[in-house]
């Protein structure tokens, strides 16, 4: 028999018990839609796990006060500030693969500008601080080395601010209060969108950093040249780990810690982060694809069962043709064929209702959802293979059939 023929042998018996057909594919269908909806969504969350924490920017580091004892008083972490310009301006010089060392001060403030307000972040910033964080300037400029030095009194607003304060008009040039400080608009940045932390990044404003502190955020900061956090931006990743030994001896020097004193500051590797949570979501993608993928093989059991039925109810039909000149190949490719026909329709079936599925679920959660063609290839493969693996017996029980005894049965 030949191979087309088997082919259209295996599609008529399919088509002449369709309702048994479509039940046998069932559980494929439902594994491979699993498998493709599991994957897709677990791409999607870890791509958006891992754009939201990437979007503080690459190969950075963030030094923040640590515990500081004051009178005998252990205060804890960040209840004063333990770290100045200076420190930056030391590790920016001093410590190899650092391309930007950014101090700044925050704080909340309400903006009024006419009629409209907004409450909102505001950071003091120097020339860095958009370097370490990959952030550009959407219209306007930003801030030149003079008005860094000098401390002038004119603002950045992030996207969010900007529409809330002044809808589609444009904001360069116009005058915001903070804190009943008149500040000139120079600039938007360009949206960032959501952090790692469900902040929306673009609801801030930005002011270089020592009118920050003497005009919006001074009490906070009393003392000359203290600033709130460092973020620093190394060149590569290897560099990070090197450098941040190296920046905790120099701050140890340079603030006077010695023997098994406390360190006054603490360094975090954000790109380590972001690595530990990309990791955790890339765990969680493949254990969810690996419970959908039991599906897979419960349906694969499915068609050796209905396969095994049908061997038993066409043995007369198995007998005819081994009778007339079939070989016993020829019945094993031609139960095979409508094995893997079954699963691979199933599987291309599944496949749609993955797609479906993944994009449905994602637009619930909010959540990207990214199918991949790959993923799509390999679920049909497996569907098919599972059509092979679990048909090979009851397509071989059928091959081995004895035709005298096959006629004879009723």
């Amino acid at each position: 028999m030949r191979f087309i023929e088997a082919i259209r042998s295996a599609l008529g018996a399919i088509m002449t018990n369709t309702l048994r057909s479509l039940l046998t594919m069932l559980g494929i269908v439902i594994g491979v839609a699993a498998v493709i909806a599991m994957v897709a969504i677990g791409a999607g969350a870890r791509n958006l796990v891992d754009s939201q924490i990437r979007s503080l920017g690459a190969n950075l580091a963030i030094v923040t006060p640590g515990n500081v004892t004051q009178g005998g008083a252990r205060l804890g972490a960040g209840a004063a500030s333990s770290l100045t310009d200076d420190d930056a301006q030391a590790m920016r010089r001093e410590v190899d693969g650092v391309v930007a060392a950014a101090p700044f001060v925050q704080g909340l403030t309400q903006v009024v500008s006419g009629g409209s307000n907004w409450a909102t972040r505001i950071y003091g910033i120097d020339l860095d601080w958009f370097d370490a964080r990959e952030w550009d300037v959407a219209s306007g400029r930003g801030f030149d080395a003079e008005e860094i030095r000098r401390g002038d009194i004119v603002v950045i607003l992030g996207e969010t601010v900007a529409r809330n304060l002044f809808g589609e008009e444009d904001p360069i040039d116009r005058t915001v209060r903070v804190r009943n400080v008149p500040f000139r608009v120079i600039g938007v940045m360009a949206p960032k969108g959501q952090s790692a932390f469900g902040q929306d990044q673009d609801d801030v404003i930005f002011v270089p950093l020592d009118a920050g502190r003497r005009r919006v955020i001074g009490r906070n900061y009393a003392r000359d040249g203290s600033v709130g956090s460092i973020f620093v931006k190394f060149a590569n990743e290897e560099d990070i780990e090197p450098g941040i030994a190296l920046m905790t001896d120099l701050l140890r020097q340079r603030h006077r810690i010695t023997g098994d004193q406390e360190n006054d500051f603490s360094i975090r590797n954000l790109t380590e982060i972001a690595n530990t949570a990309t990791a955790s979501a890339n765990t969680l993608s493949l254990l969810l694809a690996a419970v959908a993928a039991v599906s897979l093989l419960v349906g694969g059991i499915g068609i050796m069962n209905i396969m095994l039925v049908s061997v038993t109810e066409r043995t007369r039909e198995i007998g005819l043709r081994l009778a007339v000149g079939a070989r016993p190949r020829d019945i094993l490719s031609q139960f095979l064929i409508e094995a893997t026909t079954l699963s691979t329709i199933g599987g291309m079936i599944g496949v749609g209702l993955g797609v479906g599925a993944a994009y449905f679920v994602a637009s619930l959660a909010g959540w990207p959802s990214l199918v991949s063609m790959n993923a799509v290839l390999v679920a049909v493969g497996f569907s098919a293979m599972v059509g092979i693996f679990f048909g090979f017996y009851p397509a071989q029980r059928a091959a081995r059939l004895d035709p005298i005894e096959a006629l004879r049965r009723d």
